[in-house]
């Protein structure tokens, strides 16, 4: 048997669209079993249940992972079940003994090929076996159908030459996980496993660091027990990031970069590492540890060989394979590349720690948990918790669509423990508008401690329309309950400034000025108005599509027809919000050369997704699928669209016709440009992609809109 553990997939995506594989293994030896305890609430120390070892490897669906959690009880909890865990947590040390424990780290780019002969050589490299196997994939598919669909041949393949190739000397429960990172508790400790490919090209260092840091952000993991906030990785005992992190060496010459691994002057080639020069920068990765490289560059070999990459290309050696680490209790035992691999124009790496984790001792914790209770018998009283609040009024200043603000303050609690939350007033299902929230938006506070609670409001396409019309205003009333206690009130208001960003396309089509420059009462105008079948409501006639529209697809059309990766690569965060700033002000005619072709095919795809009206509008979408068939009923469903909104159907349509004429160089095809568009939002832009009108006449197997249908 194994010490009880837990393991949960990560609810983000990856950077990028390459199928990754992570395997994980948790070791059957008889040094790495324990009699752990789990705590009830009522206080009921009982055996932990154990993993037992099979005769053959498993998948992890078959194994009971989801059993009680590991040294606290997994039922909902009042006041005082919540104030004894954490008290618990407080005096861990007491309780709890470090124990190390042997964890293998590998990772592979395996560059779309199969496994030829056995994986030992890399999986198996000791006598000893380790404890646990944390193993990454990268590129474990190229092929088009990976790209569309979860499962794949080749993740057998691999699944199956790891089985066959972890050590003997120990029996192991397994799984297989698709996914970005998982994360487990072993023993009392936590850990979590980031398997991560970051984007190529020497170039592209600075969108490795924001993908970093974007999985960071984004990465979160629904705790076992109810009510509990969700985990971020950071908030582990232990983070193990593996991966093809791509970074590479700076503006080196590549006989220099041969001379230097031929004298295996490993050392000097490092100090011209981007990731090392950005760590040390504290850029990305802040927090984390490497080991010392002694090892020769991992990319990129002629696959079958050790000879460097002699193709056109011509790829400058780098060590684009890694393996970090964050904790207080790890320990580096080796870092090594392992040559004997050679199928992939990559060569494995591995890292073997030894890491110590928190083992629960039972006389120990039962003392400590006795203890804990008899204090609070003594504590607990009549008293009504009460908190200070640092402030209670709230002003956001200028908020622009898509940008977040936050403004911050502090709950001060008393001499008495407390639970707060925000509630809903009478009337209302959320505490909030939807535009604003508040993190955390409950939790609980020790005696005379404090809490910082971030209020962040941000402004998106299902918010937008009502504050540019002025129905809705940036104003709301918080309320922060407490369990036994009084209520507080919060009042949050601020100014939005307009955007074309969450307007109609017939409003924009009648905006002849940047909208910031236009009167409130002229945009409430113009945004309330029924949607028109023809032109008569002015006098003046309308533009035949928006001018901002008109920009962002005409510089695509003039730069970026052979761009390759366009709408699959995403724009930059900054350069996204000078374009929105450029179509709301009009302060250029057009974008420049400031914004790149990825940003501005980023912008284009948000201001299709904020429409609160469809390209092809609502009414018209069931009746758009009954005519994908038939073009000439297609082409009836979008004549009876409005103007504006058929002018902007055949513009969009004329310049994704544009660039299929140039997929030669810019690798876009009719699936591509389908799925990237359409996964957008199913419920806006090209939500009906149904007529092959447009971009294949009648010949099916050139339509989008008949593909997408």
């Amino acid at each position: 048997g194994i010490s009880p553990w837990q393991g949960l997939l990560g609810n983000s995506c990856p950077p990028r669209k390459r199928p990754l594989r992570t395997f994980f293994g948790v070791a059957g030896k008889k040094d790495a079993t324990a009699a752990d305890p789990e705590q009830s609430a009522a206080g009921e120390v009982t055996g932990a249940p154990r993993l037992k070892t099979a005769n053959k490897m498993v998948p992890s669906s078959s194994v009971p992972a989801s059993g009680p959690t590991q040294g606290l009880s997994t039922r909902p909890c009042g006041l005082r079940d919540t104030l004894v865990k954490s008290l618990l947590k407080q005096k861990e040390s007491s309780y709890t003994h470090l124990q190390n424990f042997r964890f293998f780290v590998g990772t592979y780019n395996v560059n779309g090929q199969s496994p030829r002969g056995s994986l030992r050589p890399w999986l198996s490299q000791d006598g000893e076996p380790p404890d646990i196997y944390c193993v990454g994939f990268q590129e474990l598919d190229l092929s088009k159908e990976a790209f569309f669909f979860n499962d794949t041949p080749k993740e057998e393949e691999w699944f199956k030459a790891v089985t066959e190739s972890l050590h003997p000397g120990a029996k192991y429960a397994k799984g297989n996980k698709g996914g970005v990172a998982i994360r487990f508790q072993f023993h009392n400790s936590t850990v979590c496993v980031v398997n991560a490919h970051l984007a190529a090209h020497p170039e592209e260092y600075e969108r490795r660091n924001q993908e970093v840091r974007d999985i960071c952000a984004r990465m979160q993991f629904h705790p076992l027990e109810p009510g509990c906030p969700l985990l971020a990785i950071k908030e582990h005992d232990v983070v193990l990031w593996l991966g093809d992190l791509n970074y590479r060496l700076e503006e080196q010459d590549m006989e220099r970069v041969k001379k230097l691994i031929q004298t295996q002057d490993f050392q000097a080639l490092h100090q011209h590492d981007q990731l090392k020069i950005q760590r040390e920068a504290k850029l990305v990765f802040e927090g984390f540890q490497e080991g010392e490289i002694s090892f020769q560059p991992t990319y990129k070999y002629n696959p079958g060989s050790d000879d460097w990459d002699d193709s056109a290309e011509c790829r400058v050696p780098a060590w684009c394979d890694r393996i970090l680490w964050s904790g207080k209790t790890v320990s580096l035992l080796s870092y090594q590349s392992h040559m004997a691999l050679k199928n992939s124009d990559h060569k494995p790496v591995s890292a073997i720690f030894d890491v110590g984790v928190k083992v629960v001792d039972k006389k120990s914790y039962c003392k400590a948990f006795e203890g804990i209770v008899r204090s609070l018998d003594k504590m607990e009283n009549a008293s009504i918790p009460s908190v200070t609040l640092s402030k209670r009024e709230f002003l956001f200043k200028d908020v622009k669509y898509l940008q977040l603000q936050v403004e911050s303050f502090t709950i001060s609690n008393g001499p008495v423990p407390c639970q707060f939350e925000f509630i809903s007033k009478p009337n209302e299902d959320a505490y909030c508008k939807p535009w604003l929230i508040a993190k955390p938006s409950k939790g609980f506070l020790m005696p005379d401690s404090e809490v910082v609670i971030a209020l962040e409001l941000c402004v998106n396409k299902s918010t937008a329309t009502a504050l540019n019309s002025g129905e809705e205003k940036l104003e709301d009333i918080l309320v922060l309950h407490l369990d036994r206690g009084k209520d507080y009130f919060l009042s949050v208001s601020g100014n939005y400034l307009p955007s074309c960003f969450g307007c109609p396309i017939q409003t924009l089509c009648y905006m002849k000025e940047p909208i910031r420059e236009m009167l409130p009462e002229a945009i409430r105008e113009l945004t309330l108005m029924p949607l028109l079948t023809d032109d008569a409501f002015w006098e003046e006639k309308p533009l035949d599509v928006p001018k901002e529209l008109w920009m962002m697809v005409d510089l695509l059309c003039r730069s970026a027809c052979h761009q390759e990766g366009l709408f699959q690569q995403p724009g930059l965060r900054p350069e996204f919000e000078q374009i929105r700033d450029w179509l709301d002000t009009g302060t250029l005619d057009v974008l420049g050369p400031v914004a790149s072709n990825h940003s501005v095919a980023e912008a284009l795809l948000l201001f299709l997704e904020s429409l609160p009206e469809p390209v092809v509008c609502y009414k018209s979408y069931r009746s758009s699928l009954e005519c994908a068939n038939s073009y000439e009923m297609s082409s009836q469903v979008i004549s009876m669209l409005p103007k504006c909104h058929q002018n902007v159907f055949y513009y969009l349509v004329a310049f994704l016709r544009e660039l299929l004429k140039h997929t030669g160089k810019n690798h876009l095809d009719v699936n591509v440009l389908g799925k990237e568009i359409r996964m957008r939002d199913k419920a806006t832009c090209f939500r009906t992609w149904s007529s092959p009108v447009l971009l294949g006449g009648r010949d099916r197997k050139n339509s989008v809109l008949y593909q997408y249908a």
